[in-house]
């Protein structure tokens, strides 16, 4: 039979803090559940070894078929040269770093003019229409032209106009990133808007917001939450696209590459390339990954309420 709240056994003798009843005791865990916590652990530590263990053999196998080939030297010579590398990389750094300024200028424009169109394709009403049919022709267009011809249409036909003002071809080559990751990315956000349940911009309207004000306040937030992940994957496709701005002829790094290569006659410098834009990629990556976990775990813990 427990002590009732006010007996003074529950109370020390200073006057302290009260003892602890037998219903507050410390939680101990019972035999089997132990057992359980333990069994687990041995499939944690089992599933690990057995993951590294066909890891090394996969990766020991595969070593062995690369270097055991009979040109291996040959290939070994022409695209890992550690002395070319160390010469090449000084310039190819300095043009990566053209690349990540193109990066960041390329992204902000292209989800800025995503965004837009996405949301003149959400517009209604018939006076609307021709704003929806232009961003839609522009959704249907560029996504479906190489990104390659709209690169030399820019920067090579553009300048051909001769016209008063005409940007670098730099510049020029941005552009063309921007609208045709623009046209992707329209269709993300577009996705996101759409998945947004009409009944809220009711609410919001009968509440007394305008048309843009429900979008900006009530649309707009949850649109860019749920299409984080698939954003960022284009970010981290553009981020290797901008690599193609060596074909109008600016120097940056894949160029950087190229004119080492033309040098030395070795393809060393390439791969070189191909490390830093992984290295400049893997940061990005991570994040998405990160983002799309988080993004998981919420839609679950959303719908087991």
């Amino acid at each position: 039979m427990t002590a009732p709240l006010d007996d003074p056994r529950r109370h020390d003798s200073g006057g302290g803090p009260p003892v602890p009843g037998p219903a507050e005791e410390e939680y101990r865990p019972s035999p089997l559940q132990r057992e359980r916590e333990a069994y687990l652990r041995r499939q944690t530590v089992r599933s690990v070894l057995i993951a590294a263990a066909s890891t090394a053999v996969v990766g020991v196998a595969l070593a062995a078929a690369v270097l055991g080939s009979p040109g291996w030297e040959r290939v070994r010579a022409t695209f890992f040269d550690p002395d070319v590398a160390l010469d090449a990389l000084p310039e190819v750094a300095a043009g990566l770093w053209l690349n990540l300024r193109l990066l960041v200028f390329c992204a902000l424009g292209a989800l800025a003019l995503g965004l837009l169109v996405a949301v003149l394709r959400t517009l209604r009403g018939p006076v609307f229409f021709p704003l929806r049919a232009l961003a839609t022709g522009y959704t249907y267009g560029f996504r479906g032209a190489p990104l390659i011809i709209v690169l030399y249409l820019m920067t090579f036909g553009v300048p051909g106009l001769r016209l008063e003002g005409t940007p670098s071809v730099l510049v020029l080559g941005g552009i063309a990133l921007v609208v045709t990751y623009g046209a992707y990315i329209a269709e993300v956000f577009r996705a996101g808007i759409e998945s947004v349940h009409p009944g809220q911009i009711a609410a919001a309207r009968s509440l007394g917001l305008t048309y843009r004000q429900a979008m900006r306040h009530v649309v707009l937030p949850q649109a860019v939450r749920r299409v984080s992940p698939p954003l960022l994957n284009d970010m981290v496709a553009l981020q290797k696209d901008v690599g193609l701005i060596s074909l109008a002829g600016p120097i940056d790094a894949i160029r950087a590459a190229q004119i080492a290569t033309a040098e030395t006659y070795n393809f060393t410098p390439y791969i070189v390339a191909g490390v830093l834009f992984i290295l400049m990629a893997v940061p990005l990556v991570a994040v998405t990954d990160r983002i799309t976990v988080r993004a998981a775990r919420r839609q679950s813990a959303d719908g087991a309420r």
